[in-house]
């Protein structure tokens, strides 16, 4: 479905140009609001009602408001958190008994940049057809309901504790992080008065980082997008691990004791060999840029994987439908329906730490089984409405480097959603091989759309 204003993450664009505006926003808020009212089916005289959390960004007070303004004149309540981790208004929604959450974020994003987006009921990402049905929405001039059915505000002053509060209970009970000194970064983002105390509370040494918000520095050379502050901290620290969130706090990184990065595809595979070992998992959801090494290291295990479309939706969507419970991207994505109904960066953290108490391993112990292939990503511009899959070629190329790769490589071409680029993805066991090999399939990109 062609839509034109949600992604696959929500409404997203730079403050000031369309469609992240005040006059946008509030009509979006409105029209989503129209949406619940005609899809609710409430007592006489109730409202529904909605939770809107937000990250750190200047711009979110300016949206925050005018999304109030919009859903009070669609005769929705509001109730409104302050900022908070993405994942906290997905679990508070579905706490609250709400009709549905907000968040306005652009995750790991610079400052200039926000968005919206929408949690159900559930606490899941809305259907489609609900997202369709407010894009419809918006297409129509804006009301306002008559004056004794405007919708009313409210701030929820205990969120941080309640989610504080979930978060811990996802750690198993017997067990605690007594001894272990953790540094914590929390990208100058939504989870930095959050993420510390969820793992002090259960008993670490942490050492925080990028917890000084100032409206302008979220996502800022530190977080899970820039890791070498988190490296680099670990090591000066003498710390037993690191975590990275990102600033909306729904994604995560680890470092060792030695300031070794591990992504997404290695900490959802020490999650996964421990859900196997409690035997609880019948198979792993990946995307098209999960590593081969992980496909065959869980091959090794006889779990089964199956690849979805690149994003954390799509990752949920093929969750549900084969009713499994984990799944990940390599950027840190990892979700636990086990745990929660979205990724969530601290409930993450928590699944790989308590899977290296139970095992009594360190991080590089637990993930030993997985070697991850040499990868190389090369972003090659098109011009406007250049249609690269009809190039001859572009395929031989690709053909040719699938053919010398054989069984111990891949390779991906995807257009980008939001740019005019091709993403070239090579990976294999030599690393040298797979960058010739990438490098040879933009040259004939680039030839191609000379």
């Amino acid at each position: 479905m062609r839509r034109k204003y949600f992604g696959t993450d929500g409404v997203r664009g730079r403050v000031g140009e369309a469609p992240i505006t005040p006059d946008f926003v509030m009509r979006l808020g409105y029209a989503a609001g129209m949406t619940l009212v005609a899809r609710e089916h409430l007592p006489a005289g109730d409202h529904p009602a909605v939770l809107i959390g937000k990250d750190t960004r200047i711009s979110g007070y300016m949206l925050e408001a005018a999304l109030e303004a919009g859903f009070a004149a669609a005769g929705v309540d509001v109730l409104l958190t302050g900022p908070l981790p993405t994942p906290a208004i997905a679990y508070l929604t579905r706490a609250l008994r709400l009709q549905a959450g907000v968040v306005i974020s652009a995750s790991h994003n610079p400052y200039p940049d926000n968005g919206i987006k929408f949690f159900s009921a559930s606490g899941t990402k809305l259907p489609d057809a609900v997202e369709a049905e407010v894009e419809a929405r918006l297409e129509q001039p804006m009301g306002c309901a008559e004056p004794a059915r405007l919708g009313k505000a409210q701030r929820i002053d205990d969120a941080a504790g309640r989610y504080i509060e979930f978060c811990k209970s996802t750690f198993p009970a017997e067990l605690d992080l007594r001894g272990m000194r953790l540094v914590v970064d929390c990208a100058h983002g939504a989870a930095y008065h959050i993420a510390p105390k969820v793992f002090h509370e259960l008993g670490a040494e942490v050492v925080a980082i990028g917890a000084e918000p100032n409206g302008l520095n979220i996502n800022d050379r530190v977080g899970a997008t820039s890791p070498q502050a988190l490296q680099q901290t670990v090591v000066e620290q003498n710390a037993d691990l690191g975590i990275a969130l990102d600033g909306d706090g729904d994604r995560v990184l680890m470092a060792d004791g030695q300031g070794r990065l591990y992504d997404g595809d290695q900490l959802l595979y020490v999650i996964a060999r421990q859900r196997l070992a409690n035997g609880g998992l019948a198979g792993v959801v990946g995307t098209l840029m999960t590593n081969l090494g992980m496909e065959h290291a869980l091959a090794q295990l006889g779990v089964p994987i199956v690849r979805a479309k690149v994003g954390d939706r799509y990752v949920l969507e093929t969750l549900i439908e084969r009713g499994w419970k984990l799944g990940g991207e390599n950027s840190g994505h990892i979700i636990c329906l086990d745990r929660h109904t979205t990724g969530d960066g601290i409930v993450s953290a928590l699944q790989v730490l308590a899977a290296l108490r139970l095992q009594e391993k360190t991080l590089a112990e637990a993930s030993d089984g997985l070697t991850l292939y040499p990868q190389t990503l090369l972003n090659v511009k098109l011009p406007s409405g250049f249609d690269w899959q009809g190039r001859p070629e572009i395929e031989s190329a690709r053909i040719a480097a699938e053919r010398e790769l054989g069984d111990s490589g891949r390779v991906l071409l995807r257009a980008s959603g939001t740019e005019p680029l091709l993403r070239v993805m090579v990976e294999g066991r030599e690393a040298r091989q797979v960058t010739i090999l990438a490098e040879g399939i933009a040259d004939a990109v680039r030839r191609a759309a000379a």
